[in-house]
Order: C-alpha cells, then structure tokens, then sequence
C-alpha cells in the first residue's frame, strides 16, 4: 500500500511547489534519479511504520533543508548520511532495510542538507527512549512550496487552494495509518485538521526557541517510552 500511495502523491504539479516525489530539482539534485531515490525512501520509511505506529504527528510542510532532498517529511539528508552521529541520531532510526542515498549534488551541501526542526524531532525520541516507528511524521501540505523570486533554496506558508490537495493526502494517510492520536506540531497544523473535524492534541513548534516546550508536551503526550 505504500507504494500506491507515493506513487498518488508524486503526480501532483503545481507553480511554485516542488514535488520530491515526482519532480527533478536541475539546479541541486545530483542526478535524474533524486525523485526515484525519493520515493523508494519514503516507502521503506512509510512500511517500517503503517500498522505499527500509533501516533501521526503532523507539521505544516516539506522545507527545502529536510524532505525536498531526503523524501520523507522532517528529515534530513545529513540525518541519513550518518552526520548527526555525535547528536545520537542513525539512518537506522529511520529506515532498517534501505541503503540511504543524498539526492543533492554534494558541491551545494557538502555533509548533505540539515534542518533545525528536524534535528530537534528525531533528537526528542532519541533522547526520551520513544520508538521512532511508533510515530509517523507528516505535514498538512506534503510537498515544497518555495518563494518563486527566491528559488527552490526557499520556503513559504501553503496557500488555500493548495491546503486542499494535502487534505486530500492527510485523509488517505490516516485510513491507511488508523493512529490512535493525531498530534499538530504548531498553530498553523492545529488550524488545518480542525477545519477537516479531526481530533488532535497541539504541541508548539520547536522552531523559534519553542524547543523545549516542544519537548515537555510531546513527552506528556507519548510517555517515557514505548
């Protein structure tokens, strides 16, 4: 099931979004193959955990410094290439069966693409002993808006008309998923699945010094260990 439902999701095309899955980014990919590397990650990452995981944690969008290169929403390519070893942070958390691949040619980024958010998320499960594949990470809007004046190197906030082709995304992942908590990593997630009638807990955004709140809640949440 998972390969039907990246497959669904690499066919969206959109100005001004990138889609990991479906698209090659010419200026910063290494090679054509950055969208098949992508899907093959997210499906491993996406098998390891539909079934098994209990909670979806969802954050607002794919961010060109974690899934526009690694595939697989709020994590980075420095994450599956070991270099965030000395954080305690693996590949194996990640994915087990699935030799992990950059997708970013290596003169943009030499370790690989990191990012905050991401680092901090994967950090709080190894940290606190919870099992990674007892959560799965998603966000609201599942592909990379970007500033078109900026270039893919770039975030921004989803519009409307885009919110709604995630939503379609987000309730699929929940029917395959049936998690037992839903939980909104910021305001702007809390928003959208209240719009959609979903029940979910709120957590604040690690971003912007918001860390260690992040932190405290999410351990509330999911207990000291699964």
């Amino acid at each position: 099931m998972p390969e039907t439902f990246v497959a669904s999701l690499s066919n969206y095309r959109s100005a001004g979004v990138f889609n990991p899955w479906g698209e090659v980014d010419s200026e910063h990919d290494a090679d054509e193959q950055g969208p098949l590397v992508r899907c093959r990650q997210l499906q491993q990452y996406l098998k390891e955990r539909l079934g098994r995981a209990q909670t979806l944690l969802l954050a607002e969008a794919i961010g060109y410094q974690g899934g526009h290169f690694s595939g697989i929403p709020m994590t980075s390519e420095r994450l599956l290439l070991g270099g965030l070893a000395h954080k305690g942070l693996s590949a194996e958390m990640v994915f087990r069966t699935l030799e992990p691949q950059r997708t970013s040619r290596p003169e943009v980024r030499k370790l690989g693409f990191t990012e905050p958010t991401a680092t901090i998320v994967w950090g709080f499960f190894a940290e606190r002993g919870i099992d990674p594949r007892s959560v799965v990470l998603w966000n609201a809007f599942p592909w990379h808006p970007y500033q078109s004046a900026k270039g893919l190197l770039s975030n921004r906030t989803p519009k409307d008309d885009e919110l709604v082709a995630g939503h379609r995304v987000l309730r699929q992942l929940l029917e395959l998923g049936k998690f037992a908590q839903v939980i909104a990593v910021g305001e702007k997630s809390a928003v959208q699945l209240q719009q959609l009638g979903i029940a979910a807990a709120k957590v604040r955004h690690p971003a912007n010094g918001g860390a260690g709140k992040f932190r405290s809640q999410m351990l509330e949440l999911l207990g000291r260990g699964r």
